[in-house]
């Protein structure tokens, strides 16, 4: 994935509002547990990251969360043995908090944010419409992988990014992206982006 962080071009911008190494720390491990799995079946899960003191506020945890009175330096996203605790607890429900510095607060959280004004293709299920309502009430920006293998990126309600972790999924999927948007493809990722107004050639139009 290292060598496909300059794909991410399009999502790394600075009107993304959050810190931007910890988003792509995020993006990078939801690809990786896109393409692996675990136990050998597909997985899927949900991260929130920044303007987490809110978001803490507009959800609640599921279980007795397994992250609590960790220390903080052994949660941050970068940390190996953090993100490989990730993969085996994003088996279970609920959402993954992480901070605005890269620190994974809490895990398994329910996300109550309201779905009032939320628009999404048909086909994306309620991890994805949670993650369209807490990025809409809410400064932060969420994460999805979807157990079809699919990353998919939402920011102010709006499904901003997706995500193929592999080439021959291309044959697959259909985009839900709406609006202008642009593709770019190295390795065995592609990665699909919503434009911004002031970058809008070298684009396509999807219906």
């Amino acid at each position: 994935m290292a060598e496909d962080i300059d794909l991410l071009d399009d999502i790394l911008i600075q009107e993304r509002s959050v810190n931007l190494q910890t988003l792509c720390g995020v993006i990078t491990l939801a690809v990786e547990i896109a393409r692996e799995g675990r136990e050998g079946r597909r997985i899927g899960t949900l991260f929130v990251i920044s303007d987490e003191q809110t978001v803490l506020a507009t959800s609640k945890p599921l279980i007795l969360d397994p992250l609590w009175h960790h220390p903080g330096n052994e949660k941050h996203i970068s940390n190996p043995n953090m993100r490989e605790t990730i993969k085996e607890l994003a088996q279970l429900d609920g959402a993954f908090i992480v901070a605005d510095d890269g620190t994974v607060l809490s895990a398994c959280r329910y996300i109550n944010a309201s779905a009032e004004g939320i628009s999404l293709p048909l086909g994306l299920g309620s991890r994805h419409m949670a993650a369209a309502s807490i990025s809409k009430c809410t400064n932060c920006i969420a994460v999805v992988v979807s157990e079809s293998c699919m990353v998919r990126i939402f920011d102010n309600g709006e499904l901003i990014s997706e995500i193929i972790p592999e080439i021959w999924l291309l044959k697959k999927y259909s985009l839900h992206i709406k609006g202008i948007y642009s593709t770019r493809t190295g390795g065995q990722l592609t990665v699909t982006s919503k434009k911004t107004d002031d970058a809008k050639d070298h684009s396509a139009q999807v219906d």
